[in-house]
């Protein structure tokens, strides 16, 4: 890099919020730019079209946007959204978008390729010509498959094209990031990368945008309007209805605790579960079958507002994944002053420490589940000093101000 200028970045990404939804993957991308901007970096974004009647320049107004067409398959479902699509589509526009990247490099307008999953492919395959470093952000390693050994060789089998395609990226990168301390061993096992290579840096949080989202007052507007008793301890979880979620055995863990309550107070609860998804009319069932019904609140998908008024509301966040990456939804629910208890998968031993903000027990364990409800609701005058301890660790090791340093640091070591 020259001296005397901004040091030039290109981004690449299949998807960024808000011109593409909601979702980990957008949001990272989302805050990774605005924030760099701010630090002085020249950000160029290549990523897909946006959705049609979208201002792109007003939504990121900070940021070059560089367009790659995203060419769905028939049958493949929505862009970007299923296996079948990401097999194929996917590495396609990879291949087209790592090339606009390469071409920046060549062209002096980029210093630095910083990717996102399979969106650099193109750059890899050209790596021997580019002088500019390449940095991949594989994101939550889900096409290497989850925690159940049998789906874990159907998703693999589904996910070769892909699979193949993240690899090439992380052969081909300078530096791999590994969003979990954790998750530190699965990069290294499913890309074939040396530690040397690793740097780890959490996915983060927009602490100033959370703190306008949701107020107090929102959360208790929000609890009443769903009919909740003051009185009653609201157990939320957030995520997509899939299995890999692990609702399922939360259902089973809540239909334990409630038969098994030793008092009224201890079986005064009710549990709201936000999102929507392809598993949503068995979870119902099985939510039925268990005869908790009736202390279940299903919302379905809510914006964003509506989302962090149900942070406000909740007295304990539950996430009980069987398979995780690093788990955005409960850095969110941390910031806003909440304990969680979670299962010891994927970045959440990161975030969650046992005693000090929450309680982390084995994924697929209803029992376990229900112990650690157990004794968190029977130690209520604990949850409001865990929920402070959320907070602290959100702000010291999660926040975005704290993630742009250390990829400035990452770019800068690349460059000397």
């Amino acid at each position: 890099m020259k001296t005397g200028r901004p040091l030039r970045l290109a981004v690449v990404a299949r998807a960024v919020y808000p011109l593409h939804g909601v979702g980990g993957l957008e949001r990272s991308v989302y805050d990774l730019v605005r924030h760099l901007t701010r630090e002085g970096v020249e950000v160029t974004l290549i990523t897909k079209e946006p959705a049609t009647g979208q201002d792109a320049a007003a939504l990121l107004p900070d940021v070059h946007l560089q367009f790659v067409p995203y060419r769905t398959f028939p049958l493949a479902g929505r862009r970007g959204t299923t296996i079948l699509d990401r097999s194929t589509a996917y590495p396609i526009f990879g291949l087209r978008a790592g090339a606009a990247a390469l071409n920046l490099t060549r062209t002096g307008r980029a210093d630095i390729v910083h990717g996102f999953g399979a969106s650099v492919l193109g750059y890899a395959r050209h790596r021997a010509d580019a002088a500019a470093p390449l940095v991949l952000n594989p994101q939550g390693l889900e096409e290497f498959g989850g925690t159940d050994p049998s789906r874990a060789r159907l998703k693999r089998a589904a996910y070769l094209p892909l699979r193949k395609a993240v690899v090439a990226c992380a052969q081909a990168a300078d530096r791999v990031i590994a969003t979990d301390r954790a998750l530190e061993p699965a990069v290294r096992r499913h890309l074939r990368v040396t530690a040397d290579k690793i740097r780890t840096i959490p996915n983060a949080v927009d602490l100033e945008w959370l703190d306008g989202l949701a107020t107090r007052e929102d959360g208790k507007r929000i609890r009443e309007t769903a009919g909740i008793a003051a009185s009653d301890v609201v157990l939320l979880s957030v995520g997509r209805l899939e299995e890999n979620k692990g609702f399922h055995i939360l259902v089973d863990a809540l239909a334990a605790l409630r038969a098994h309550a030793a008092s009224a107070a201890a079986d005064s609860w009710k549990w709201v579960l936000v999102g929507d998804g392809p598993y949503r009319r068995t979870l119902e069932h099985r939510i039925a079958q268990a005869g908790i019904q009736d202390r279940v609140v299903v919302t379905g998908r809510v914006d964003d507002q509506t989302l962090h008024a149900w942070y406000e509301t909740a007295t304990i966040f539950v996430h009980p994944t069987l398979y995780e990456g690093s788990s955005l939804v409960t850095l969110e629910v941390m910031a806003h002053g909440r304990p969680v208890i979670a299962t010891a998968a994927g970045g959440l031993p990161d975030k969650v420490r046992p005693g000090v903000n929450g309680w982390l027990v084995e994924p697929g364990r209803p029992d376990a589940l229900a112990a650690a409800l157990s004794g968190a609701m029977s130690t209520p005058l604990r949850l409001a000093a865990m929920g402070a301890e959320s907070r602290r660790i959100v702000a010291q090791e999660f926040a975005w101000p704290v993630a742009a340093r250390q990829h400035l640091e990452m770019y800068r070591e690349l460059l000397a």
